[in-house]
């Protein structure tokens, strides 16, 4: 069995549903792309009234049930998310998903850091041990550039449209799911 799950501002929420519905079950967990706002539409700034307003009303009130330390980047306009998406490629060819997606949701929501930086990238994969140079390739390179465009197709053909989004096989859950929701598709998928 596998799952899907984004990189957004409460995976960490997600994480912990994820872990709490996959308890005691033979599941892999894969990381899939997902941009909101992909080049070249704007992606939106945090002086703006919307992200304020949406963060105060949900992505504070679902961080604060969780106990995840997250706050509005102050980045503006806020980054295009492809480079951490083929980092994200390079880090699972090397056995770091796990470690790099937290890494680089912990800078974006709690360093404020410029996730859209490839130095700002570099860094995350020097800190998990990995050849910070090898970024340079992937973001270079062709196929992983077809890889996460195809990801982004799958995801829009799956009809995911937000972020966090949780798929078990094609089935995706917009937001966080409920556990005891997302385990129940996970043995019904398994059966």
């Amino acid at each position: 069995m596998q799952i899907g799950r984004d990189s957004s501002a409460v995976a960490s929420s997600g994480e912990q549903v994820i872990r709490a519905a996959t308890e005691g079950l033979e599941v892999d967990v894969v990381w899939m792309p997902f941009e909101l706002r992909p080049y070249p539409t704007p992606t939106l700034r945090p002086e703006d009234e919307y992200l304020p307003t949406a963060w105060k009303q949900g992505v504070y009130p679902a961080a604060e049930r969780m106990g995840i330390a997250i706050r509005l980047p102050t980045i503006s306009p806020q980054p295009y998310t492809r480079k951490a998406f083929l980092g994200l490629q390079y880090a699972a060819e090397h056995g770091q998903a796990d470690a790099y997606v937290v890494a680089v949701l912990r800078a974006f929501f709690q360093q404020d850091s410029d996730i859209g930086d490839t130095e700002v990238l570099k860094a995350i994969l020097q800190d998990l041990g990995l050849d910070p140079s090898g970024l340079d390739g992937v973001l270079a390179s062709p196929l992983h550039g077809e890889r996460h465009d195809a990801a982004l197709r799958e995801a829009r053909e799956m009809g995911i449209r937000a972020v966090p989004a949780v798929a078990v096989g094609n089935r995706p859950f917009s937001g966080t799911p409920r556990p005891e929701a997302l385990r129940a598709e996970i043995l019904r998928q398994a059966a």
